[in-house]
């Protein structure tokens, strides 16, 4: 299935603790894809890890009536951006930030907390700069 993908296949490959094509597998196949697997011996771990703790704190901060798509949006776009700007450079080796960055805390609490604000879910509004600093 591979071989008949275009250039730079994305592949989301999610079961655990064996995907559905392994990590080796997959660049043995083609050298541009681009894989992400549930395991965090290969690079891209996908993990739930780095967005629901932080999408509920930045909820429970603000004391938001409910989690809604404006939510979602702002945590999903705070770790692509995390990506996008880390300490490893972006690319088909690292798409999403490792699990423990500590950077994730600050960054998606803050953009859901904004985002609640924004929305008008939130029953508590915050200076977001001083709520970053003191995550």
């Amino acid at each position: 299935m591979l071989k008949t993908m275009n250039k730079d296949p994305l592949v989301f490959a999610l079961a655990n603790p064996t995907p559905e094509i392994s990590f080796n597998l997959a660049r043995q196949t083609r050298q541009d894809v681009i894989i992400a697997t549930g395991r965090s011996d290969f690079p891209n771990q996908i993990n739930n890890v780095c967005a629901f703790p932080y999408i509920f704190r930045g909820a429970i901060d603000t004391r938001a009536t409910k989690i809604n798509e404006d939510i979602k949006q702002a945590a999903t776009k705070a770790i692509a951006s995390l990506a996008k700007n880390g300490p490893i450079p972006f690319g088909p080796d690292f798409i999403i930030p490792k699990p423990f960055d500590k950077r994730l805390k600050p960054e998606v609490c803050a953009a859901v907390a904004q985002a609640a604000i924004d929305s008008g879910v939130a029953r508590e509004k915050l200076n977001i700069e001083l709520y970053k600093e003191l995550l």
